[in-house]
């Protein structure tokens, strides 16, 4: 079962963020479309290799084309691992083209073999079902959710292999670098991860039939893949491309992906605005090259900001942009928004803690220490008496309504040590305890 996202070159509400109006096709912007997704390093290869050099620009400027990319809903949340992929069908979207992304229900049950040392755990439909609803939120704030198909539906295996198997060669389909790595491995391959390629490659052909689909966007890691796509396509004379971008790493080479046990996520109960907005704001300065890969600043703009940054890194401005535009992309306004409650860590701004919404609050306290080591969330609690933030253990003070004349000295405005104020409806002011957020 493959669910299809589809999005012509229109723009939805929720990227009204960062698109102002509707795309139309322009004949200078397809001209440059290739060139700069290069420049940028978003497209790393091309297949067939002289794809990129002729034929694919031709067909770009052409007419409009549609390009997909797939994602298998092994989780109920895409990744930061995933997101260049979905910025590089915005881009063929600005410039005109149509977009499709493709949740691959059926080849998550089959797991993809690419870049694993070992078969991946079995996944139920049930639990397909499930990621696939998490998975469409993530998509659904940059992209507008059209028609759902089922190609697979009715399928069994022996049909798929009497009308599709006979046009894939064993031979072919063994030299995958995929296949072989984990030939050569002691763990081995079963043959349902080996016809993983033979999904996905009916998957291109499907879009290529009904949406005449002709290119492919897709990790480096599936390279592969693609190929087959590709090559099984092409037994009808029809000729379709792939492009493949760069696996996003982290500072250690890691791939940034979920198996990888670092995975930043897209779907804010994972991942808050607070913590995306952080993991890009604590990149290492070789990082900010990211500002090509996961934003759509124009490159002149990019390179005047990473020049700001050589001269003067203890301003962090290349990170602090990087941050704020990724967030912004994902969350949106509101979202970078609730991010910027870092002021409150790093200037001790109780005002900032005043304004902030039990949501934002939850998602503050989610990564300080005593929640973080028992996984409890803290949260605000209202009393008749006061108003307390409890540890998630059913501890926390409740702070009484201050109702005393304050010393000789004293200043009224003053919190009490690890208390803020809160002005109540009354116009008494109520005290909340604080202290879990300096300690983060």
């Amino acid at each position: 079962m493959a669910r299809v996202l589809r999005h012509r070159s229109c723009v939805p509400q929720t990227a009204t963020f960062w698109l102002k109006c509707k795309f139309h096709r322009s004949v200078s912007v397809c001209n440059g479309l290739l060139h700069a997704l290069n420049k940028r390093g978003i497209v790393k290869d091309s297949f067939p290799d002289d794809a990129a050099h002729d034929r694919l620009p031709r067909l770009l400027q052409s007419c409009a084309q549609t390009v997909y990319c797939g994602f298998d809903p092994t989780a109920d949340s895409l990744h930061v691992g995933n997101l260049l992929a979905l910025i590089g069908l915005l881009h063929f979207r600005s410039a005109g083209h149509h977009v499709i992304a493709v949740l691959g229900g059926a080849t998550a049950q089959i797991g993809d073999p690419s870049g694993k040392t070992s078969e991946r755990e079995r996944l139920s439909a049930d639990a397909v079902e499930e990621n696939t609803r998490g998975i469409r939120e993530s998509i659904h704030r940059i992209f507008t959710n059209h028609e759902l198909h089922f190609w697979y539906k009715d399928w069994n295996v022996v049909g798929f292999l009497a009308e599709s198997g006979r046009h894939f060669r064993m031979g072919t389909m063994l030299s995958r670098h995929s296949v072989q790595s984990r030939l050569r491995s002691s763990e081995g391959m079963s043959l349902t991860e080996f016809t993983y390629q033979a999904f996905q490659a009916y998957d291109f052909y499907h879009l290529n039939q009904i949406y005449g689909c002709k290119i492919q966007l897709g990790g480096t890691d599936q390279l592969g893949n693609l190929m087959s796509g590709h090559d099984f396509i092409n037994v009808s004379g029809e000729e379709v491309y792939g492009l493949t971008l760069p696996l996003v790493t982290s500072t250690t080479g890691d791939k940034l992906g979920k198996t990888a046990g670092n995975a930043v996520w897209l779907n804010r109960d994972r991942t808050s605005p607070f913590e995306l907005y952080q993991f890009f704001l604590r990149q290492p300065d070789a990082s900010v090259e990211y500002l090509k890969l996961f934003t759509f600043l124009p490159l002149a703009e990019v390179e005047s900001l990473m020049a700001q940054q050589r001269a003067d890194p203890g301003k962090c401005l290349a990170h602090k942009r990087l941050a704020a535009e990724v967030t912004k992309l994902v969350h949106g306004k509101e979202g970078l928004e609730s991010a910027k409650c870092t002021d409150t860590l790093y200037h001790s701004s109780v005002r900032a803690l005043e304004e902030m919404s039990d949501l934002e609050l939850q998602e503050l306290f989610r990564e300080a220490p005593l929640a973080h080591r028992h996984r409890r969330v803290p949260q605000r609690q209202c009393h008749p008496g006061g108003s307390q933030i409890s540890d998630g253990f059913g501890g926390g003070r409740v702070a009484q309504p201050q109702t005393d004349q304050p010393g000789a000295g004293a200043d009224p405005q003053a919190p009490h040590p690890g208390q803020r104020t809160h002005a109540g409806p009354s116009g008494q002011k109520k005290l909340l305890y604080y202290q879990m957020a300096r300690s983060l």
